[in-house]
């Protein structure tokens, strides 16, 4: 829902919620449609076009869920214990067509096909064996530790929907199901640029003025994905010429365009008027978030353009909670995670009401419930580096909150190390 303007930034328009700036960039996405044909050891992390069908069951058997005795519970009847001579050993592998004769049990490993004339599987620690007399005292019910043939998946179905990132886990399903390849989309094109006359690459020499392109490094390594391919064009220094060609070229050659730097109206941010002479559709301006509320979202040539604010908190802030979600979808992923978990607060904090505020938090203890006891990192400036870097999560303060207090409910984002 639009929210007042409660701080300047030159740009005109209702000011949008998080979640409404979230809703609207991914509206402005285009899905990639093209396929290709992968193995299943070069899938990982690829996004999954369309749904296999599995060419066998999985399992394809009835086989033991662990180490016991293969026995009919028909041979149990009355009461216990129950003498059973066993009568033979089914190890995993065993490709033997196996019947039992009634009345007698069999050794089983995990794995191992179920006889036929056996409904179920002892363990081993339940039982007691003489020799080659197996002793049970208590009857087990049908199917107790027997995996069923086709209970993961049935033949000729669908292991996985598309539109699901492929991890180790599902590459497993789709490998024992017997796929060898599957239909993935190709690569979200995403190009990257940074602005400001004022930044230089690490290793460089500063002069008085100038500070180093932290931005770039942290959205490459975020951007560094299995289902990206990454175009960086760099730093351009404060030029609207060297801008709109660069947005024009990046626009032309990507799905998506990210820039740094230069979104406000500042005499020197040249973002808005490059993208406006490129007869950009520009459709989020402001957005109610702190750090991070000059923000441009828009659609430029063939690309979703997301223009990410210069200084480095808000720069993460923003990506992590607008861009990445539409970057997901753009890249056809229709499963979004939802890290959030709950916390409490270990800190006292008076704030201006209005925004959705992160703030970067670490954690060393848990309350009775288990939950996360918070500690607030830094003084919340949207420029600081040492913060992000060292917190474990990004807690969210809402809007109409004016104070955090010790013991208050909140919500964070674990960040992966």
């Amino acid at each position: 829902m639009a929210q007042p303007d409660f701080c300047s930034t030159g740009k005109t328009g209702a000011t949008l919620s998080v979640d409404a700036a979230r809703l609207r960039t991914i509206a402005a996405v285009a899905p990639v449609r093209e396929v290709e044909e992968l193995p299943l050891d070069l899938a990982l992390g690829r996004v999954l076009a369309e749904p296999p069908a599995a060419q066998v069951n999985l399992p394809p058997f009835d086989n033991a869920a662990m180490d016991g005795y293969a026995v009919s519970t028909g041979d149990l009847a009355g009461h216990g214990p129950w003498r059973l001579p066993v009568s033979g050993r089914i190890a995993a592998g065993d490709t033997r067509s196996i019947s039992l004769r009634p009345g007698t049990a069999a050794r089983i490993f995990t794995g191992a096909p179920i006889p036929e004339g056996t409904d179920a599987v002892i363990m081993q620690e339940r039982v007691r064996r003489e020799g080659d007399t197996l002793i049970v005292s208590e009857a087990p019910r049908i199917s107790l530790n027997i995996r069923r043939r086709g209970e993961d998946c049935r033949a000729g179905e669908p292991p996985l929907p598309s539109g699901h990132l492929l991890t180790a886990p599902r590459l497993a399903l789709l490998a024992g199901t017997g796929i060898p390849e599957v239909p993935i989309f190709r690569r979200l094109r995403v190009g990257l640029f940074s602005t400001g006359s004022e930044l230089q690459e690490p290793g460089s020499p500063l002069r008085h003025g100038q500070i180093y392109n932290s931005n770039r490094v942290m959205l490459r390594a975020l951007l560094t994905q299995p289902w990206i391919d990454l175009t960086d064009y760099g730093i351009l220094c404060d030029d609207p010429g060297a801008i709109r060609a660069t947005i024009r070229r990046a626009g032309e050659e990507n799905d998506v365009v990210i820039s740094s730097g230069g979104v406000s109206a500042g005499e020197e941010d040249h973002i808005l008027d490059a993208l406006r002479r490129e007869d950009a559709t520009l459709d989020v301006l402001k957005v109610a978030i702190r750090p991070g509320k000059p923000l441009t979202v828009g659609r430029v040539a063939n690309a979703l353009y997301v223009g990410l604010p210069g200084n480095p908190y808000a720069a993460a802030v923003t990506f992590s909670q607008i861009a990445r979600p539409a970057l997901r979808k753009a890249a056809g992923m229709t499963v979004v995670p939802d890290n959030w978990i709950p916390a409490v607060a270990g800190f006292d904090y008076d704030r201006t009401a209005g925004r959705r505020e992160y703030v970067p938090v670490t954690w060393d203890q848990r309350d009775a419930m288990g939950r996360p006891i918070l500690r607030r990192l830094g003084r919340g400036a949207s420029a600081s580096l040492s913060p992000i870097a060292m917190a474990r999560g990004i807690a969210a303060i809402d809007p109409d909150m004016p104070r955090v207090s010790a013991g208050q409910p909140l919500q964070v984002e674990p960040l992966l190390e």
